[in-house]
């Protein structure tokens, strides 16, 4: 990341709570993940303030390999500022932003992404995977955010994925939870 990133980057760690971001070590995490696995196409439920995003389309252009963010957004007050704060680090060019309802948008999904990050509305997830698990290609990683923190309300995709042998999962122990799981065909 370089220095005019990296202290965007530090500064909205300082929103994490009003914004619900993810933490700064599961942000290195998904950062590493991307640059030693290829990924060239991401999706990124959830956009928030653009935290998440910020290190996404930093490692997907710093991995050389020409990658792209799709993120969703809700709220368009929120989407004004993700745009601001990737518009700030040159990313824009790396970065397509969507605005509306994850579950509609997903259903017109035009692209099969790599990597698909999810941080949204929990009780959400299991719909947002059901869209998603046939669309994905042989060795897509899922990321999903939270899996800790509000186990109660994401108990029915954690037993989903869990229970779909075309997925090999995990929960990692990363502040809040974030469960990885690869799609093995």
């Amino acid at each position: 990341m370089n220095a005019e990133t990296l202290q965007l980057a530090e500064k909205l760690e300082e929103t994490q709570h009003e914004f619900w971001n993810i933490s700064h070590q599961t942000a290195e995490f998904i950062s590493m993940l991307i640059k030693i696995s290829g990924v060239k196409n991401v999706l990124e439920i959830g956009t928030s303030n653009g935290y998440s995003a910020l290190w996404i389309a930093d490692a997907l252009r710093d991995s050389a390999n020409n990658g792209h963010l799709t993120t969703i957004e809700f709220y368009e007050k929120r989407q004004c500022i993700a745009k601001e704060n990737i518009e700030k680090c040159g990313l824009s060019p790396v970065v397509t932003f969507k605005q509306g309802r994850a579950l509609e948008i997903l259903k017109e999904l035009d692209f099969a992404p790599d990597m698909v990050f999810i941080d949204a509305n929990k009780s959400e997830y299991i719909q947002y995977f059901d869209l998603l698990k046939d669309k994905l290609p042989k060795g897509a990683i899922i990321l999903a955010d939270n899996v800790i923190s509000h186990a109660a309300k994401v108990a029915d995709f954690l037993e989903a994925i869990k229970n779909d042998k075309r997925f090999q999962s995990q929960v990692l122990d990363l502040p809040a939870g974030l469960l990885m799981a690869l799609k093995l065909v």
